[in-house]
This record gives structure tokens, sequence and C-alpha cells, in this order.
């Protein structure tokens, strides 16, 4: 059966797909719970659940011919996440692949995994999307502006049509940077701290991946600023995880919030 994926490229399955190889981690997290056993292999990255599976590589930089060594009748993608090249290597060896979008939203990840889930593997809607669904519908009033950094040396942080930024925009948070021209901008420390004193950022957001921010790195960087750890799978994954995310999330970040009027 011939499909198209978000990018409009076509996946030529020939069935239901029964091996399938995951280069993101999210997806391999969507994909394990909702179609169990049909997982062949996995990135370095791919960290829930524990899956004992053969594992392909980073999500960047995945070992391709290892891919071709497992088989699959379809491979996930990314499209922020996986080369072009790697994906059109596959392609020109005849294994259907399927690219996701760069999600700006959280209904539009959620959205796109549907198609995939129902339409891809055929599967019927899962009961965690539904829920993720009703959970992030709402997009409540503004309580603080934040900067939520993603790496360090060089400072990238959270710029416009990011799925993190959407994430904490329906918690009431939103990106000091979320008009930049850039979906991730990479400020100096020097420019950063400046959006704290003039009052363009009142919280400091950090998550625990894909860089590991900790306690040491927000009093360190920008004494006197308050902070809030999240976690970045909660912030980053579209998946089941977002049922969890948002009480999780929320909760973390309701100390250094203010009450609504």
């Amino acid at each position: 059966m011939r499909m198209t994926d978000d990018l409009g490229e076509d996946v030529p399955l020939t069935g239901v797909p029964e091996r399938i190889v995951s280069m993101v981690p999210s997806l391999t997290e969507a994909v394990a719970v909702s179609a169990p056993g049909t997982l062949v292999g996995i990135t370095d990255y791919c960290t829930h659940p524990e899956l004992d599976l053969p594992r392909i590589g980073g999500s960047k930089y995945p070992k391709v011919d290892r891919i071709f060594d497992l088989k699959p009748d379809l491979v996930l993608a990314n499209a922020e996440e996986s080369r072009p090249d790697d994906v059109e290597r596959l392609r020109a060896n005849g294994i259907p692949v399927w690219v996701m979008a760069a999600a700006a939203t959280v209904p539009a990840a959620l959205a796109s995994l549907r198609r995939l889930l129902t339409q891809g593997l055929e599967l019927d809607e899962p009961d965690w999307l539904v829920r993720a669904e009703d959970l992030w519908r709402e997009t409540p009033p503004v309580r603080a502006t934040a900067i939520v950094p993603v790496w360090r040396k060089p400072w990238v942080v959270l710029g416009r049509d990011t799925f993190g930024g959407d994430v904490l925009r329906r918690l009431g948070v939103a990106l000091t940077y979320a008009d930049h021209e850039d979906r991730y901008p990479r400020p100096s420390l020097d420019e950063l701290r400046a959006q704290f004193e003039t009052g363009a950022a009142e919280l400091l957001v950090l998550p625990d991946e894909p860089y590991l921010f900790t306690d040491e790195d927000g009093p360190e960087a920008f004494p006197g600023v308050p902070y809030v750890l999240v976690s970045g799978r909660f912030l980053t994954w579209y998946g089941p995880s977002l049922v969890e995310a948002h009480e999780a999330t929320a909760a973390a970040l309701s100390a250094r919030l203010p009450a609504l009027p």
C-alpha cells in the first residue's frame, strides 16, 4: 500500500509493518507502547521504555549498514533529527521510510502520531493519544516568561515554533525568544543575562536533555535568577510520555509561577 509521510514523500509499504526500526526516541516509545513486538532496532538514546533490542547508533548518526542487516519493512525518522542523506540511502535500497515533521505544537505532533499509528500501522486509536489530546488542549494565560537553554558551550535556547516551547506555553510559560527568527537561537551568555536584568525574562527553565543541566548550571551561570529543573523527556518527547508530562512539568513549574488572579 502506498502512503505519504509528513513531508509528502512516498512510503511504499507492502503490508502492515511487522519489522520496524526507529531512529527517534519518542517514536520508539510510541510504537513500543502501541504496537509491542514490532520494533527490531532502536537508537542508543531510546531509553523509554527499556527494550532489549539491537542498537543502531545515534539519532543523528545512525549506523545505516546495521539497519540494512535488520531487514526492516519500515524505518521511522524525524525531519529535525535524521539526516536527509541517511533517509535517501535507506530509500535507495528499497526500505520504506516514514519521516515525521518537526512539529511546532503539541496538537500537531499528536495528529502526526495518529496518522502514523492508525494509517501507517493500521492500529486502533491508542487510549494514551486521546488522553494526551484532552490534557494539552487548552492554552492558559501567561504566568511567566522564560529562557530555556537546551545546550551550553555554546548556549542554545528554545526559540520560535518549537515543540518544547508549545509544551511550556500550554502550562502558562511563554518564551523570551518566541519571536526570534531562529528556532534555536545561540545568544551569548551576556545577552542571556541581560534579558533577566531588563525583565524580558523572569524564569530559567533547565531540562536534563539533550544537555544534562543540573542545580549547578543555574546559579553558576545566572546568579540570583529563579530557575527550575524539568525533565527533558517530558519537555521534548511526543508520545505516551505526554500524559505523565502534563502533571509532572506543571508541578515542577508551580513553585516558581505566580498564582493566577
